[in-house]
């Protein structure tokens, strides 16, 4: 059981809910997310089973892209519909091209502050942690990218969009400051992940689905390869015998030209992935080694 399940998330379940049914259903503990989705949300949440878990911080740093409601007009503690409302502000006529033009400045680099009820550590408390019990800190803003934002629908109070974003984006935060900066308040009232890089919404498996192939036996047939989220990743084939010897942890001499100090996919001439390696002096040096069985 090596690869990655391109899960369902449904709305109700953490992240972690998620993965404790996968572990069950796979039979193994070694299976992690990679990037968790709030309990309300719902979409694409990748799984790593087995060696594949070495990939997840790859996974994690992948565009991911949403889309969100926001409702207008409230603002809530936790910037979506599970918060309790703190503000209530009216909300002016807006047409579809003033909305438009208020997230045309979203787009791009960006600078965002976490959310109290976030993860995020302080102190060595979770931020939520300390929202819980009514205290507030303040928070380091984090850089971000909004790579590209569109509205779909405007319809009295409520409004929704699509974003595609890096990792560390907090799609509610965001949907409160495009209230703000429609000039009045707002939460984020639905949100569903629709892609993680090259993982989609469209292709995702159910918990449902997954368990009726445990049930089968069958689930090792949804796994998709381990290297299937790093195709943006430069790639490096070597003959058996530099193969050999970088799965040995030796250095390999590389002529061609690849770009030093990043990641790089290794294969062998079968086509099966070997390693995740960097070319530092001219020599293609190994990370992470991948064994096939």
């Amino acid at each position: 059981m090596n690869g990655v399940l391109n899960i369902l998330k449904p709305p109700g379940m953490t992240s972690h809910d998620v993965v404790s049914v996968i572990r069950r259903l796979a039979g193994t503990k070694r299976v992690g997310h990679a990037g968790t989705l709030d309990p309300g949300a719902a979409g694409v949440l990748p799984l790593c089973l087995g060696q594949a878990t070495r990939v997840s911080e790859y996974l994690l740093a992948l565009p991911k892209s949403y889309r969100a409601e926001l409702a207008l007009g409230v603002a809530t503690t936790t910037e979506d519909a599970a918060g309790e409302v703190t503000d209530r502000k009216p909300v002016p006529s807006l047409t579809a091209d003033v909305v438009e033009k208020a997230l045309e400045h979203f787009v791009g680099p960006q600078l965002q502050t976490p959310p109290m009820y976030s993860a995020v550590r302080a102190g060595g408390h979770r931020l939520y942690e300390l929202a819980r019990r009514g205290v507030e800190v303040q928070r380091q803003p984090r850089k971000i990218h909004i790579y590209s934002i569109r509205l779909l629908l405007l319809q009295g109070k409520r409004m929704m969009f699509d974003v595609s974003c890096s990792r560390g984006t907090y799609v509610r935060t965001l949907c409160r400051e495009i209230a703000e900066a429609l000039g009045t308040a707002g939460h984020m009232s639905f949100l569903v992940r629709t892609a993680v890089g090259p993982f989609l919404l469209q292709e995702t498996l159910s918990l449902e689905e997954a368990a009726q192939l445990a049930g089968k036996k069958q689930l090792s047939s949804a796994l998709l390869a381990v290297d299937f989220g790093l195709q943006h990743l430069s790639r490096a084939v070597l003959t058996d015998r530099e193969a050999e010897r970088l799965q040995h942890g030796g250095f390999i001499p590389y002529g061609e030209k690849l770009p030093a100090g990043r990641d790089i996919r290794v294969y062998r001439q079968d086509g099966r992935f070997l390693a995740l390696a960097e070319v530092r002096d001219g020599l293609l040096r190994p990370k992470k080694v991948f064994h096939h069985r």
